[in-house]
């Protein structure tokens, strides 16, 4: 059955089987989790190709039931018609308390699993197109207000046009700009032509998370891939203050209900699916105290690269490695 994207709404309990397809990540995400709220259950994040490699424990991870686990939510990314008899078994079996989301990149009319998602009544399937300009717009216009930072109509086609008709590309460049932002009651024309001009391997937000999450060895391999300078060193420390925030303020509903699964939840704005593990291990080593004395040390950081700018890299660097990355004792 062809669902609509602003037809999320008919899904119910009965529904097992989902299929989305397209290029528009953006979009594909933000229906993932609306599905994911409709479900509760423990996440297991395959692709396509642990599913044919591990054929047998994928199976048996459907299959057998658990003391422990009402209920599983098995995503499958980069899919295509490789999986297409696997999945036209499973939709033959009697499968409970399961839901099985298939992430999929673009499937042609005479794609043997588009159509069999198409043609079950019992199958929900989700096409994603392309965004056009005047829906990213919409969205921006939206984002701003949200966040009552004024931004002109030139500028907030500046940014559309940068983003290729993909949510996600344009969710990703208004995050740099709310981090940008912080504190500040205007933003100019200038800063939002630098912010959505840096390079397409900044991984910056990624950079953050692995240094809350502690992960070294991704955090030097991110670090020597990335040819960061002095005028990046703001939109780091403003991007690290907004997800330690972020973290603080989990960490404190945390030890309030003492569950992790339902911190992440219930978190305000969603967490995405694809973010939720790291953040799990985000919280495992950071107590709320810790964080706050983080916050603090990146503000006084703020203040001395914007003394000592052409060394703010090297400073910044510095303060990756002498206090977030190392590992925080209770």
């Amino acid at each position: 059955m062809i669902l609509k994207t602003f037809e999320l709404s008919r899904i119910t309990g009965d529904n097992n089987f989902f299929l989305l397809y397209g290029k528009n990540e953006g979009l594909k995400t933000e229906c993932i989790n609306q599905i994911l709220k409709k479900n509760d259950g423990k996440i297991y994040n395959y692709d396509e190709k642990r599913v044919r490699d591990e054929i047998e424990s994928f199976y048996e991870n459907i299959l057998s039931g658990s003391l422990f686990e009402n209920n599983k939510i098995i995503i499958i990314n980069r899919a295509s018609d490789k999986i297409f008899d696997i999945f036209q078994d499973l939709t033959n079996r009697e499968i409970a308390n399961i839901k099985i989301i298939i992430n999929a990149g673009i499937l042609e009319t005479r794609s043997k699993l588009r159509s069999l998602f198409e043609k079950n009544k019992d199958l929900i399937c989700i096409p994603t197109y392309p965004d056009n300009n005047e829906t990213l717009s919409k969205l921006s216009a939206s984002f701003f207000k949200k966040e009552n930072l004024p931004i002109s109509h030139q500028n907030i086609n500046i940014i559309v046009e940068k983003c290729n008709g993909d949510r996600n590309n344009l969710n990703n460049e208004l995050e740099k700009i709310k981090n940008y932002s912080f504190n500040k009651k205007k933003i100019s024309s200038f800063e939002i032509f630098k912010l959505i001009n840096l390079s397409e391997n900044y991984a910056l937000s990624e950079l953050i998370d692995n240094c809350l999450a502690k992960n070294n060895s991704k955090i030097i391999k991110i670090l020597s891939e990335n040819n960061y300078n002095p005028e990046d060193s703001i939109m780091i420390i403003r991007t690290f203050l907004s997800k330690a925030k972020r973290i603080l303020k989990l960490a404190i509903q945390l030890e309030q209900n003492n569950d992790i699964n339902k911190t992440i939840n219930a978190a305000k704005p969603p967490i995405f699916w694809k973010d939720k593990e790291i953040i799990k291990k985000q919280l495992s080593k950071w107590k709320p105290e810790k964080i706050k004395d983080l916050i603090n040390n990146l503000n006084d950081i703020e203040l001395e690269i914007k003394k000592d700018y052409q060394n703010s890299m090297l400073i910044i660097t510095n303060f990756i490695f002498e206090n977030s990355c190392l590992e925080v004792s209770n």
